[in-house]
């Protein structure tokens, strides 16, 4: 697909979902855009903010099959990709295909598991591969994870490592919506919206699965000049010499930062990437991506100011503004 079929899907997509989710347009784009990159969401927020209804809406606009995983402390590996079964009836072991089979997997409150059951969606994540008992198994296409995480809440969580941060595309925050923004969705349940029954919304499915793809497929048609490529070097690259951080992003960051320019350069119906594409989407892509030093956080400094630091001191390149 090229820009100008892209665009008016996602935009029916956006639509669609904001029909549910109201307040929040920023989040709904940014996870949009990450669908287009193929890629996976974290989504930090307090509860009751919409964010298990946002994966719900987005599965079905989109005409993906999507499951549910709750992260406890107690969830094993095996919960995750499944396993061999005896089957009593044959004598023989079959596998068992778990939760992370399917199109849209949301994992609910993952630093609720602990490490080794956190590290079993690594390989899926990166791969769209899983490996149980010596065979590799691919998923389903498209895959992505958007996962969700308390900020506020510490009893009983288990901080996710760096090898699992780097391997979401994007980590947003969800903030409370304004009082006008809040006033509409009380307005939408006195009219008998139930989060529980998306049927009774009325959402309409834009695509299918398959047109996920080829719309991720499109994006090797989106020009980069080689300006935008010097840009996003500069910026991960000031944050590997930042005096406020002690780790800078790695290469994975750059290469995540062109793809996701790219997608939002294609929702806008643009075969091409600006300046504008790389600096909206930095945030998202870098915040999880770096680490304070700890006098800097005792200061109050955080990664977002950093970040906004730095895009300030980066030169944008003229010519492809």
């Amino acid at each position: 697909m090229n820009p100008e079929q892209i665009q008016p899907i996602m935009e029916a997509a956006r639509e669609q979902i904001a029909r549910v989710i109201i307040g929040q347009d920023d989040i709904i784009e940014s996870t949009l855009v990450a669908v287009l990159a193929d890629g996976h969401v974290l989504l930090e927020g307090v509860p009751g903010l919409g964010k298990t209804l946002l994966v719900r809406a987005l599965a079905k606009v989109l005409g993906c099959h999507e499951r549910r995983l709750q992260f406890t402390p107690d969830l094993m590996p095996s919960d995750v990709t499944g396993g061999n079964v005896l089957d009593q009836r044959t004598n023989q072991f079959q596998f068992l295909p778990g939760p992370v089979f399917t199109q849209l997997l949301l994992a609910d409150e993952i630093n609720r598991a602990p490490a080794k059951t956190q590290s079993a969606l690594l390989e899926a994540m990166q791969d769209r591969t899983v490996s149980a008992d010596g065979t590799t198994r691919q998923l389903p296409r498209p895959f992505f994870v958007i996962a969700t995480q308390n900020p506020v809440e510490s009893l009983g969580t288990y901080p996710l490592p760096e090898a699992q941060l780097d391997r979401f595309l994007l980590k947003l925050e969800i903030k409370h919506p304004s009082r006008g923004d809040e006033k509409r969705l009380l307005a939408n349940h006195v009219r008998g919206f139930d989060a529980r029954n998306l049927d009774g919304a009325g959402l309409q499915a834009v695509c299918n699965a398959a047109q996920v793809v080829q719309m991720q497929q499109g994006l090797l048609g989106i020009e980069v000049d080689d300006s935008i490529l010097d840009y996003i070097t500069d910026i991960v690259g000031r944050t590997r010499v930042h005096p406020a951080l002690y780790l800078g992003a790695s290469p994975r960051a750059s290469i995540a930062l062109m793809v996701v320019a790219r997608a939002r350069a294609a929702m806008t119906g643009r075969g091409f990437v600006i300046p504008d594409d790389v600096k909206t989407m930095a945030p998202a892509v870098l915040r999880h991506r770096i680490m304070l030093h700890p006098d800097a956080e005792f200061e109050g400094r955080n990664a977002d100011e950093c970040i906004s630091g730095i895009l300030a001191e980066t030169r944008v390149p003229q010519s492809a503004a």
